[in-house]
């Protein structure tokens, strides 16, 4: 895929959206946020398009607040799947190549082994089904697509949209200088991954023209969150007392998927969590 062509990349402001600006800086990238443009206001989004007239848009845009998606179920509904399905629309329609990222909250957790490609989806929250939604309208509305499904990123970028804005690592270390001991689930399972393993995964998926299609990206080996923060407070040398309790001793708003994890099947893998998580922490 050649430098000269034209990208869009939305939500550019975000955690992900950062990492995806600097993977595609060598690039002729369009960095919009919402401040630059509403993705709501379909009529202007529409004229903005045909003006640009990107070859390629990476959509990084979402409302990613789990919990409050349940108090917010219309503002959910709108971003994550009325927006796609609009832009689904606009770049059938002016030969645009659409990037969606999405979650593997679309599966219900039910499922003894990781969840494929080809899975089909089944949502337990309002958040997972806005997503399975939104995934549902660009298969429908759209030929040229890669539909990227990823899971618990974390990365240096604020989390935008989100009620603390710090992701799980960062949580685990202010947590650890508050407090003397942790109570930690450990009977739910998923795939961290790091944006910026994330980024380049999907800017490769582009420049070799992989053919169109769903993706599972992330990195490798499943774990708990009890796992997750064990090695964080491992790499950081950090002496606190980890307790492992169940997911029902938690208390939540909303259900999540118990077994979460997605088996990427289609590209190289990328790296295991734990080397993701120590160049992280370096």
């Amino acid at each position: 895929m050649s430098n000269k062509l034209k990208i869009l990349i939305t939500g550019a402001q975000g955690m992900l959206g950062k990492d995806m600006a600097e993977t595609f800086s060598d690039y002729q990238a369009i960095l919009y946020d919402k401040d630059e443009l509403d993705l709501t206001n379909f009529s202007k989004v529409k004229k903005e398009l045909n003006k640009l007239k990107p070859n390629l848009i990476i959509n990084c845009a979402a409302y990613t607040d789990v919990d409050q998606a349940k108090e917010q179920k219309d503002l959910a509904n709108l971003i994550n799947a009325e927006v796609v399905g609009n832009l689904a629309e606009i770049c059938h329609d002016l030969d645009i190549i659409l990037v969606q990222i999405s979650t593997e909250y679309v599966f219900d957790g039910q499922n003894p082994i990781d969840y494929n490609e080809d899975s089909k989806t089944s949502a337990i929250n309002v958040y997972g089904q806005s997503k399975a939604l939104g995934e549902k309208l660009l298969i429908e509305k759209c030929n040229k697509y890669y539909l990227i499904r990823t899971s618990w990123l974390y990365g240096h970028n604020l989390q935008k949209g989100k009620t603390r804005g710090m992701n799980f690592i960062d949580t685990m270390l202010k947590l650890a200088n508050e407090k003397d001991e942790l109570n930690i689930v450990n009977n739910q399972f998923s795939k961290p991954t790091y944006t910026k393993d994330l980024a380049p995964a999907i800017k490769r998926l582009i420049v070799e023209k992989y053919d169109f299609g769903i993706y599972h990206l992330i990195n490798e080996n499943i774990i708990s969150p009890y796992e997750f923060a064990q090695e964080i407070f491992k790499i950081k040398n950090i002496n606190i007392k980890v307790n492992p309790i169940s997911y029902t001793e938690y208390p939540t708003k909303i259900a999540r998927p118990i077994n979460a994890g997605l088996a990427n099947t289609k590209f190289p893998k990328l790296r295991s969590w734990k080397e993701a998580l120590r160049d992280y922490l370096k």
